[in-house]
């Protein structure tokens, strides 16, 4: 067994530098909710389609999804600085010349730079932020951290709802210059540099065969709902990443210098960390995806009401966050990620269960359950994860534990999209024109002038319900399945003041891979909330593309 490695020096500067490390992530975050708030208006200015409009939001999460274990592995190499630089830079040109664009496709093709930037971003700020804080301090870093992007969740709906309604669609993407600026000078002059100095040449033919397959796996999920599971474009989709991925496991065994050392995988505890990230994902953004239809949709409120109301859940996650390492020491890992994902369940039981066609109540009251269970599990989950890798590969380490988070969440808005679906078209009448069957959004856009009228929108809310409960009970299961896996798998360690590597950085401080997975994971919990949250609106022909089934 490793001995433990020594403790790095404190940086003097340290809490200016998690400050710019949060203002870095707080902008994500806050740009995914906002920039769903806009959507109608992108609808009704450039005239887009529901295609358009879905690639609108997810040429985002494709770029991301597919570039993060390459970003993270060029920032190991070549600087974990420079890596969140680079993703700053592109970052902020990408979200002002969006601001400015005049059709689909160049809004769709500037939300990929965006994607490019955030995948160098992401892996940078979580590596740099473990290797300032020695272990007393770190699990009060993590904590902040989490707090900080639940804030991003929390105010993107109500800045965005502002924005639009005072100025255009393209302000949600000026906001984050101005911000993107700051946080890149300041990063310039704070952030101490770090890289693995015994890291190989670039792995180029393993990047690329990465990069195609989780493309081409998050492309298919994503046209699942709409497309059908079976359909053709689907399964080319799935085709193309199973013969990348195989391709790419096999490359990596054989490698000189690959990108991801696969006998790593085999540790029993990264793979119970790694399959509870990606349970957990699953329930919240295939829950959040219906809960936003339910507020807007059958209970009525405008997209602005419905983020307001969506903020309980946010700060849930940042109150709770912060306290996490503390219930980890007392409890262990596994029991605390058990505990956290068994919340998750109850929340969603609560609405499930509960929720009707006028209260607000049930969805408060298990939405902070549910918020509160995410700031819990996450931060140890990811502890887990990390702790079972490499220190000196802390970069492709922590893109690594997005990734599987980012497929967690794909694939949660498509299976559970899909049962919320199937039950919906159960639950009507047979009477039913096809054009309400197809979602409760065009139901309702059909009813005032079409047959049925009133009746119509009875019977289509009635059967949304009877589906979001369905749907909402399995993803409760899904949860309960990640609190056992927690728990049996994980085990009682404690990775919060994990041990530290001092060879895998060039300057003061050191990756400790604990550290960076409890803040990614914290952060990607609730930019999760924030990326699904708002998807639908008002105007029901704006559904993010996906729709009710």
């Amino acid at each position: 067994m490793r001995s433990p490695d020594p403790q790095p020096t404190r940086h003097p500067r340290r809490w200016w530098i998690h400050a710019v490390l949060s203002l870095s992530l707080f902008v994500v975050t806050l740009d995914n909710t906002v920039l769903n708030v806009a959507i109608p208006s992108l609808v009704h200015d450039l005239g887009l389609s529901s295609g358009q409009t879905q690639w609108v939001v997810d040429a985002y999460s494709l770029v991301f999804a597919g570039l993060l274990l390459t970003a993270g592995s060029l920032s190991d190499r070549y600087g974990r600085k420079r890596g969140l630089l680079v993703g700053l830079v592109l970052f902020g040109a990408g979200s002002g010349a969006a601001a400015l664009a005049g059709t689909s496709g160049q809004l769709i093709l500037l939300r990929g730079v965006m994607g490019v930037g955030g995948a160098f971003l992401m892996p940078g700020t979580l590596s740099i932020l473990v290797q300032i804080f020695d272990a007393d301090e770190r699990p009060k870093a993590i904590g902040l951290w989490g707090a900080v992007s639940a804030l991003g969740v929390a105010a993107g709906p109500v800045l965005g709802g502002l924005l639009v309604t005072h100025f255009w669609w393209g302000s949600v993407f000026l906001v984050n210059v101005p911000v993107v600026a700051v946080a890149t000078v300041a990063a310039m002059v704070l952030v101490p540099e770090s890289r693995n100095p015994h890291a190989a040449r670039p792995d180029v033919p393993g990047a690329l065969l990465a990069t195609v397959g989780m493309i081409a796996l998050v492309w298919g999920v994503i046209g699942a709902p709409e497309h059908g599971w079976t359909s053709g474009r689907v399964l080319a989709a799935g085709a193309v990443a199973v013969a990348a991925l195989v391709a790419f496991a096999a490359w990596e065994r054989r490698a000189p210098a690959p990108m991801l050392n696969l006998a790593l995988l085999r540790d029993r505890r990264f793979a119970g960390a790694s399959t509870v990230g990606a349970l957990l994902m699953f329930a919240l953004a295939g829950s959040t995806f219906m809960l936003t239809q339910y507020m807007q949709l059958v209970l009525g409120y405008s997209a602005l009401a419905a983020g307001l109301r969506t903020v309980p859940v946010a700060l849930a996650v940042g109150l709770t966050a912060p306290v996490s390492a503390q219930v980890t020491r007392k409890l262990g890992d596994g029991r605390t990620v058990a505990a956290g994902l068994f919340t998750v369940a109850a929340g969603l039981s609560v609405i499930g269960l509960l929720a009707g066609h006028e209260s607000w109540w049930p969805v408060l009251g298990g939405g902070v359950l549910l918020g509160a269970g995410i700031g819990t599990a996450m931060a140890p989950a990811s502890g887990a994860l990390m702790g079972s890798l490499p220190r000196e590969h802390a970069g492709v380490a922590s893109a690594l534990n997005d990734t599987v988070q980012e497929l967690g969440a794909a694939f949660g808005v498509a299976v559970l999209g899909s049962v919320l679906a199937a039950t919906y078209r159960s639950h009507l009448p047979r009477a039913v024109p096809d054009a309400a069957r197809r979602s409760l959004g065009e139901a309702l856009a059909v009813a005032p002038g079409g047959p049925g009228g009133p009746g119509l929108v009875v019977a289509a809310r009635a059967a949304f319900d009877a589906a979001m409960h369905h749907s909402l009970l399995v993803g409760a299961s899904v949860a309960v399945l990640g609190g056992l896996v927690g728990w049996r798998f994980i085990g009682s360690g404690r990775t919060a003041a994990g041990p530290v590597d001092a060879a895998s950085t060039d300057t003061r401080g050191t990756d400790t891979a604990a550290g960076t997975a409890a803040a990614g994971t914290a952060a990607a919990g609730t930019a999760a909330i924030g990326t699904i949250e708002i998807g639908t609106a008002d105007n029901a022909d704006a559904v993010a593309g996906l729709p009710v089934g």
